[in-house]
């Protein structure tokens, strides 16, 4: 990351820390669009307990999706797994297939499901299968052979080469992925709140309801940068694991 964004992150993550535990100090600043004399700030649950909330279910959904979608690709990839590509694709693709409302309403016909976090991960896991598993299988299946052939003529095992070898090799490539799912999901989680989940789309939700832009604002501009802030972060992992793996940064 070059110094100019990395200073406009973390100018971007103060900003964002203040308006959270600070909101009422930005009132002024939403007084503008908030109408009458509605409050300008949304104050109905703390919006940093509503941020908390939404980056710990993004969280969540992001680790169980990478693990399927990272299990699913290293299975594929094996000679014994190859027929294991086409269901693991379609499994992958599940969630492109229907739009995240969709989603969330497949997984309330389900009546051990309900409302709330459950319906909400469910849907984010499975909307961020595709991207994790698409860079996790071409930089597994696109690794030079001559690499493996070498692991296997120092005596590793199967194992051994996939964790020691493969996996670092393939390694910034899935953490690309993985951060695209994450910012992917980071949006999407606000649709949760349409199913009760604690998000910050439950701001968004009460600005459309009650016609206060106000609110509106304070939702999508904190999912924004928030979307940012996790962007970046993900970017200096990736720069990181290209270093270890021995590829130019």
């Amino acid at each position: 990351m070059s110094r100019i964004p990395r200073v406009l992150t973390i100018l971007l993550l103060a900003g964002l820390g203040g308006f959270l535990t600070k909101p009422e100090a930005f009132a002024a600043l939403f007084r503008p669009f908030a109408p009458g004399d509605t409050p300008p700030i949304y104050a109905q649950t703390p919006l940093l307990t509503l941020a908390v909330n939404h980056l710990l279910l993004v969280a969540a959904a992001t680790l169980a999706a990478s693990l399927l979608a990272v299990g699913f690709a290293v299975v594929a990839t094996r000679p014994a797994g190859r027929d294991v590509l086409p269901f693991a694709r379609a499994v992958a693709n599940l969630g492109q297939t229907f739009p995240p409302v969709a989603v969330l309403a497949l997984a309330l016909a389900v009546p051990v499901v309900g409302f709330g976090t459950v319906p909400t991960l469910i849907a984010l896991v499975l909307y961020g299968l595709l991207p994790i598993f698409e860079t996790a299988l071409t930089s597994l299946s696109g690794l030079d052979p001559a690499l493996r052939e070498a692991a296997r003529g120092l005596g590793l095992t199967g194992r051994q080469r996939l964790v020691q070898v493969e996996l670092p090799l393939a390694l910034p490539m899935i953490v690309s992925g993985i951060r695209v799912s994450a910012v992917i999901g980071l949006a999407t989680a606000t649709l949760g709140s349409t199913v009760a989940a604690s998000t910050l789309g439950e701001v968004i939700v009460s600005g459309l309801l009650t016609g206060n832009t106000a609110y509106v604002l304070q939702g999508g501009l904190t999912v924004a940068a928030l979307a940012i802030v996790v962007d970046a972060g993900f970017r200096v992992l990736q720069r990181k694991a290209a270093r270890r793996a021995g590829f130019p940064s």
